[in-house]
């Protein structure tokens, strides 16, 4: 005799799920979260433990996917992962990991959002330690990072850097972009920032060797001889 297995059927979430985050709101902030990547990746390049991105759907429960409730941060880091491409960053299927940092984008239509709906997301359920937001437009900067539970305010140094004990680095306005500084308070530089310090330093140095070849030669002394 046969008899049916009425054991419920246990089903896992999908863990390969598309991003689906609206538009960017304008063109800085497009330029500020690449802004962001270039300069991270290109001082990180030597790293393979960390993933970040930029405007990417966080998908963190189930009640989540049928509610179609998506949450997409403007710009977040995770640490002590694998350094690959994504579609989008599905919690489940990265070993329970949250962002370690994340960064908002203010605009007029997000701004309050992302001050309290958001800050309260990362704060009790992402648990994510360092959180940030930054407006383009006028430039209003602030940090947070998570202590005992609750976000508290970071302190800016004589500069008005903030410091993210996740990244090791400071986040400062500099040229009405937020930018990464190192702990001496050094600017981080994208790779063409890099490139063109590399150029300036090449040019400079070359014009210092003929200049001394020339006085050398005035002395009556081979440079070649030297």
């Amino acid at each position: 005799m046969t008899t049916l297995d009425l054991t419920p059927e246990i089903t896992c979430p999908p863990t390969d799920l598309w991003s689906d985050e609206p538009p960017l709101e304008s063109d800085l902030h497009l330029q500020q979260i690449i802004l962001l990547l270039t300069s991270l990746d290109w001082l990180w390049q030597d790293k393979n433990d960390y993933y970040a991105s930029g405007n990417l759907t966080i998908y963190y429960n189930e009640r989540q996917l049928k509610k179609r409730d998506f949450c997409g941060p403007d710009f977040f880091v995770v640490l002590d992962t694998e350094k690959r491409p994504r579609k989008s960053w599905v919690v489940w299927g990265e070993e329970g990991k949250y962002p370690n940092i994340i960064i908002e984008i203010l605009s007029d239509s997000t701004a309050n959002i992302d001050r309290t709906t958001k800050k309260n997301l990362y704060q009790n359920i992402f648990r994510t330690p360092d959180y940030f937001w930054f407006d383009p437009n006028t430039l209003e900067f602030q940090g947070f990072t998570l202590m005992g539970g609750q976000y508290q305010p970071i302190t800016p140094n004589e500069q008005g850097y903030l410091w993210s004990e996740q990244l090791g680095l400071y986040l400062g306005v500099f040229e009405n972009k937020l930018r990464y500084f190192t702990f001496e308070g050094e600017l981080v530089p994208t790779p063409s920032e890099s490139a063109l310090q590399e150029r300036i330093a090449k040019e400079t140095a070359q014009q210092e060797a003929e200049k001394l070849g020339r006085r050398l030669r005035e002395l009556g002394i081979n440079p070649d001889e030297i």
